[in-house]
């Protein structure tokens, strides 16, 4: 059991006056006195007053910054050596805290994975699709990529602190930049409520980023899960596309040769790019 004392509670908050008040509430009557720290982005209600009604530390941007951004102000701002980051929707159950704490005893981080039935179903079908690719690229199942309620020690956030976007896409980044700097991840199951209040998050907009966030933490630690694929595939396609041409007409079109050109250089600076992982991960 992890003492109330080495945890710090962090909440980036936003317009959530609904319900900041029964989340801070619902996580010291669960796990006791410790510090919640509420990271308030500019909000245009009573978030950050109701927040310090129910006896959270506010911290306030002056100016929106975005959800990561908060969350990073927050773990700055934490004094425990352990850090608990949730939701101010209301989405978490407070009852859950515990068990993920408790879990930080063998491992650097602990992530709450939401069911697929928590979830409207467009969601947890973009999601699935997701935590597929994130599979595949980092070599290790999944079950949630996005969930944000998760805990983890405050030393190894630090260190991966300045990888983490300001919008709404940290939980991702975290999740991948642990798995690949070969910290110690696990999942615990949780359940999810339907959130207070209207969601911020775009499918189709977010969507696209947690992509191309994917690909970049996947890019800077193993360049060649990226790089090798499309040079085999561009490899493969020149090769059928001059094999056809020379059986049709007996010569070996330029296309071809640059599809075959373009996959030798796209592997070496796979190589060269797996090379600078490397050497970073030495220093």
């Amino acid at each position: 059991m992890i003492e109330p004392a080495r945890v710090s509670v962090v909440i980036p908050a936003m317009n959530e006056e609904a319900s900041i008040a029964a989340v801070v509430n619902g996580v010291r009557e669960t796990l006791g006195p410790l510090e919640v720290i509420v990271v308030d982005d500019a909000s245009s209600d009573e978030t950050g007053a109701r927040a310090v009604g129910a006896g959270a530390r506010v911290v306030r941007h002056p100016y929106n910054k975005g959800n990561g951004a908060a969350v990073k102000t927050g773990i700055r701002e934490a004094r425990g050596e352990l850090v608990l980051l949730m939701d101010a929707d209301g989405q978490h159950d407070p009852k859950d805290a515990g068990r993920l704490t408790a879990a930080l005893v063998d491992h650097d981080m602990v992530i709450g994975a939401r069911a697929a039935r928590d979830q409207a179903w467009l969601r947890a079908l973009g999601n699935a699709c997701f935590q597929w690719l994130a599979s595949w690229l980092t070599g290790r199942p999944i079950p949630d990529l996005t969930s944000g309620f998760r805990a983890a020690r405050r030393e190894r956030l630090l260190s991966i602190l300045h990888l983490l976007p300001n919008g709404f896409s940290y939980p991702t980044t975290s999740c991948l930049a642990f798995l690949k700097a070969g910290y110690s991840v696990t999942f615990v199951p949780i359940r999810a409520h339907r959130r207070v209040g209207k969601s911020k998050i775009r499918l189709l907009r977010d969507g696209v980023l947690f992509v191309l966030i994917i690909l970049k933490i996947v890019t800077l630690y193993s360049p060649l899960k990226i790089f090798f694929p499309i040079s085999a595939a561009s490899f493969l396609l020149g090769a059928l596309y001059a094999a056809w041409n020379v059986i049709e007409f007996g010569k070996i079109p330029m296309g071809a040769a640059l599809l075959i050109q373009l996959a030798v250089v796209v592997f070496l600076f796979g190589l060269i790019s797996e090379q600078v992982a490397s050497s970073l991960d030495r220093k």
